[in-house]
């Protein structure tokens, strides 16, 4: 039940990542109401997570989520740049991702 909680945590990193980008520097008041939310929610699930796995285990895998699932995300709604070495490298980071979550 950790792992999913943990998952849940970064899909919403992803969408408070990805949320900054609508909020026009906060600017925008919805766009801020929600991104401050789900910034609420990731870090609130994250610490849910950190109660039974360990801390270095758990921070990785919620930002390598993260990370990844933001790169994504601006590669389909941004129009940013899907070259092979950054896809290589997102590839990396989900690699690290199930190498932790196999080895705790």
């Amino acid at each position: 039940m950790q792992w999913f909680v943990l998952v849940l945590a970064g899909l919403l990193e992803v969408g408070w990542a990805i949320g900054l980008k609508y909020t026009d520097g906060f600017t925008r008041l919805w766009p801020s109401v929600f991104t401050a939310a789900a910034m609420l929610m990731s870090v609130g699930l994250l610490g849910l997570a950190m109660k039974s796995l360990p801390v270095g285990t758990a921070y990785a895998v919620w930002v390598g989520i993260g990370a990844a699932g933001t790169v994504i995300f601006g590669i389909f709604l941004f129009g940013e740049s899907a070259s092979l070495p950054r896809l290589i490298s997102v590839a990396l980071i989900l690699l690290g991702v199930i190498g932790l979550k196999l080895s705790a």
